[in-house]
């Protein structure tokens, strides 16, 4: 989708991007503020959670949630809220018509929540049903438990549900009244930005009714370490097995590092055709597969994982040791690479087709350090990509020997051990 980016900041420390997409039929908007759970004890964890949930409600125009909600929604406008270790996030998008109606009453959920205490009974039950959901799910229980393992910020579900009862209206007021400020505020805005709408959003953010604080909330300095045993997870309700296998560098990625792994999960992953899941699948072993890199402040991460059953996993893993060993070994062809390169850029063409889908390309980057991804370039590093910069990037996210493995199942510890040792070759 055909747009222009412009990087609004303001006297007031509001900062963020107007994203042009002429003659589109929708707005879109996010509103990002650095109030995480990491900036809370973990006693009180689900306190940003919690203060998400209880944000888009009551505030001093609407005395209910409810209400407040029959007017956003109308005229089938959408808002949504989330929140995670790092960020407290807030969207709506809207039909064009009414984007200035929409915007003014986001603002006013931002900038005037009530927080009464009924609504945060009530949405402490909703909370409460959100996270017996989430404890379902096999894989983001394992890989908040490896997380923590490895020495990160985390709390499982399971943990989180035990903490909530320490968290009161007073603690989710003063979360609130902490974090959001003008100066921790990022947001994108996203549609047809005419000039006199350009001006009326600058009125809007440039006069919010929030306190100007003292500049964006540092990441934490999270340092990995290796886990010397691997984690395992017994659940006898599981047949199969979970895994992930991490590995860590402490640093960030470049630009252009990012670009290589990113081509080079499409090699191994990322389609039927790949080396290590298209070979899986070929013979029977997986019925999918995924590989994906991750960024800290001052650390990066590579894992692979999946599910598999218990007879199906050495061959699995006997297929990924012997990839990647090709890889740190230079048996890559070009036309392995020009097919990565041909699929990155139908993926990036394909991830950009409406306005929410464009700001949300932006939104990684700049909510994570500021970084104003330019789109016009990304095909031209995509096709910059060389066989030595994959090469490298392979070997520097093993070199420095922190790594872990996990399984959530029901196969034993003794195997677990068996398939770590498997894998620990991988890094010498």
């Amino acid at each position: 989708m055909k747009h222009i980016v412009t990087e609004l900041e303001l006297p007031n420390g509001c900062k963020g991007l107007l994203v042009d997409v002429s003659e589109a039929s929708v707005m879109s908007f996010m509103f990002n503020f650095r109030a995480g759970e990491f900036l809370v004890p973990e006693e009180k964890w689900e306190t940003p959670h919690l203060m998400e949930h209880l944000l888009l409600g009551a505030n001093k125009d609407f005395p209910r949630a409810r209400d407040y909600q029959a007017e956003f929604e109308k005229n089938g406008a959408y808002n949504n809220a989330s929140t995670d270790i790092y960020d407290v996030s807030y969207e709506a998008e809207c039909a064009d018509f009414e984007w200035s109606r929409i915007l003014d009453l986001l603002l006013l959920a931002i900038t005037s929540p009530l927080f009464l205490e009924t609504e945060f009974k009530a949405e402490s039950g909703s909370v409460r049903e959100e996270l017996v959901s989430r404890s379902n799910n096999h894989f983001r229980h394992l890989g908040i438990s490896l997380r923590i393992n490895y020495g990160l910020k985390g709390t499982t579900d399971q943990e989180r549900l035990k903490l909530m009862h320490n968290v009161s209206l007073d603690d989710i007021n003063s979360h609130y009244k902490k974090t959001h400020k003008t100066t921790n505020l990022r947001f994108i805005i996203g549609g047809n930005i005419t000039p006199k709408r350009r001006e009326r959003i600058e009125e809007l953010l440039g006069s919010i009714n929030l306190p100007k604080g003292h500049g964006r909330y540092l990441l934490p300095d999270e340092q990995p370490h290796r886990l010397k045993e691997p984690l395992y997870i017994r659940n006898k309700t599981v047949d199969n097995m979970y895994f992930f296998v991490d590995t860590f560098m402490r640093k960030r990625l470049s630009e252009p590092a990012m670009d290589a792994l990113d081509l080079l999960n499409i090699i191994l992953t990322e389609t039927f055709y790949s080396k290590i899941f298209g070979a899986a699948r070929e013979q029977g072993l997986v019925y999918d597969m995924r590989s994906g890199y991750g960024q800290l402040r001052e650390a990066s991460n590579w894992s692979f994982g999946t599910q598999v059953t218990n007879d199906n996993a050495p061959a699995l893993f006997n297929i990924m040791i012997t990839e990647l060993k090709n890889i740190f070994n230079a048996s890559l062809a070009v036309s392995d690479i020009e097919a990565a390169q041909a699929y990155a850029l139908g993926r990036f063409q394909r991830s950009a087709q409406t306005v929410r889908g464009t700001i949300r390309g932006y939104a990684g980057r700049y909510f994570f350090d500021d970084t104003i991804e330019d789109y016009d370039l990304v095909p031209k590093r995509i096709k910059a990509v060389t066989k030595t910069a994959i090469i490298d990037i392979a070997h520097q996210m093993f070199a420095e020997k922190i790594w872990g493995f996990g399984v959530l199942g029901n196969c034993g510890i003794d195997f677990v051990r068996q398939l770590h040792e498997q894998l620990a070759p991988l890094w010498d």
